[in-house]
């Protein structure tokens, strides 16, 4: 995954910039961005953020880099933001999305006379180079953006920077948000609604589906209008999106705590001591939960943050367990014996998860009752890059379905509906290979009720495989 923050500003603008940009660290750990133009022309860091957070990494920048205009990123992939010459002049660019077509759109750029990408290691093309070399086959930046949004299957939002001011683009089909945000004498570009509020911006609009808006220090002028079609991604709300956000005027905390709401519709039965949410990822769902059943809401166990905080988490998944589980303090009074209600945003492949259930047994808890704030994830998504994984099996509903089935891929339809036997028998072995006292999911109609927003603007493709 990944985000990105721009400013135009009268002033120096690299302040905002280095905050703003900050404030998406939740969004990626590998490597972090920004670029600037002012007097003496485009001026770029970029650095690797995997072993330190991108505030420790980019504070001498801060110190050194000059100019009223400028783009920021945080990014779990390739390295950006790229300065580019062309005939369209010179710009800087970041994206945030996925290229699933990058194959034929290279041998198409070859075949339209492009002589060359740069390979990063591993052997792929930069995702933002590919697009900056879409936007170059037309006259114009903005015929580029909107043939570089036509041209690419997934999605890809960006952020453009000229002598002149900054272009934002959100994708075609508003997967991902871009908010605009003003103050005296600047405005600014955010995928996230909350990162410019402490830098005293005041929200001015969000960008409808495929919208490109032009900014400067004094107008967000839109350049080219939405599109009607929106299919804005639900794991927003579900999983990657930060408390204080909210996307299509919904808020992000809100929203989670419907889904507890929810969950404990569906759980009337259920008799427990408290309610307790996976820190940080479940804690709005409980609390929601709590609210509804009236069970008490308690941290039994507190996530040690000061020397671990989540930009800091390796990559290998080895190392990540290890340190999953040293994160987590008992609090043992509210465990040892109890009957837990345990709550967390989703279950991906399943490992944190079930080490965290087996250290709440380890502590003494009695029970423990699993309830996830989204329904299971069946697919790997299209379109944006929230997660590592390479293949479907990686995904513990996946391996449970081959293992019923001897075919993962078989009767998937069956299993996603909550109202099949199928989809019984797939819950009931995950809860048992997790070692859960009983586990339930969220509904898909529940979590779609629980945004407010109409079923056919949402992208529910994880949970379905329907586009």
């Amino acid at each position: 995954m990944g985000g990105f923050f721009g400013v135009a500003s009268k002033n120096d603008c690299v302040f905002d910039l280095f905050f703003g940009t900050d404030y998406h660290s939740h969004l990626g750990t590998r490597r972090g961005g920004m670029a600037v133009y002012g007097e003496s022309g485009f001026d770029r860091a970029i650095h690797n953020i995997q072993n330190s957070p991108f505030r420790t990494k980019f504070e001498r920048d801060v110190d050194e880099m000059h100019g009223n205009l400028g783009i920021g990123c945080i990014s779990d992939s390739e390295p950006q933001p790229l300065i580019v010459r062309s005939h369209l002049g010179n710009f800087a660019i970041t994206t945030v999305g996925r290229i699933n077509n990058t194959d034929a759109l290279v041998k198409k750029a070859f075949a339209d006379g492009t002589t060359h990408f740069l390979e990063m290691s591993g052997g792929d093309i930069n995702a933002t180079e590919l697009t900056a070399c879409l936007i170059n086959h037309k006259d114009s930046i903005v015929e580029g953006i909107r043939y570089a949004q036509e041209q690419i299957d997934g999605s890809m939002s960006i952020l453009l920077l000229t002598s002149e001011g900054l272009y934002a683009a959100r994708d075609r089909l508003g997967r991902t948000p871009i908010h605009i945000g003003k103050k005296k004498d600047a405005y600014c570009a955010s995928f996230e609604s909350f990162a410019y509020l402490n830098l005293g911006y005041e929200p001015e609009k969000e960008l409808g589906p495929g919208e490109i808006v032009f900014l400067t220090s004094e107008s967000a002028v839109t350049v080219a209008p939405p599109f009607e079609k929106m299919k804005i991604c639900t794991f927003l709300w579900a999983y990657y999106g930060y408390p204080p956000s909210s996307y299509e005027g919904v808020s992000v905390e809100k929203m989670r705590y419907n889904c507890g709401d929810w969950l404990a519709i569906r759980d009337e039965e259920l008799e427990a001591d408290s309610v307790a949410g996976v820190p940080d990822s479940g804690l709005a769902h409980a609390i929601g939960y709590a609210n509804r059943s009236g069970i008490p809401f308690s941290r039994p166990f507190i996530k040690y943050t000061p020397t671990w905080p989540r930009s800091f988490m390796p990559q290998k998944q080895s190392q990540r367990k290890m340190i999953a589980r040293m994160k987590l303090i008992p609090v043992s009074s509210l465990i040892d014996g109890k009957r837990l209600v345990l709550i967390d945003d989703s279950i991906v492949r399943g490992t944190q998860l079930k080490e965290t259930t087996d250290f709440l047994y380890h502590s003494g808890a009695k029970e423990v009752h699993v309830r996830t704030g989204c329904p299971p994830i069946m697919f790997g998504c299209k379109y944006l890059n929230f997660t590592s994984s390479k293949s479907d099996l990686d995904l513990i509903t996946r391996r449970i379905i081959e293992r019923l089935e001897g075919d993962h891929a078989a009767k998937l339809e069956l299993y996603t509906d909550p109202n099949t036997q199928e989809y019984a028998n797939m819950v009931e072995e995950i809860r048992k290979e997790m070692h859960f006292t009983t586990l339930k999911y969220l509904r898909l109609d529940d979590i779609i009720a629980a945004t407010g927003l109409p079923a056919d603007r949402l992208c529910t493709y994880c949970w379905t495989g329907k586009e």
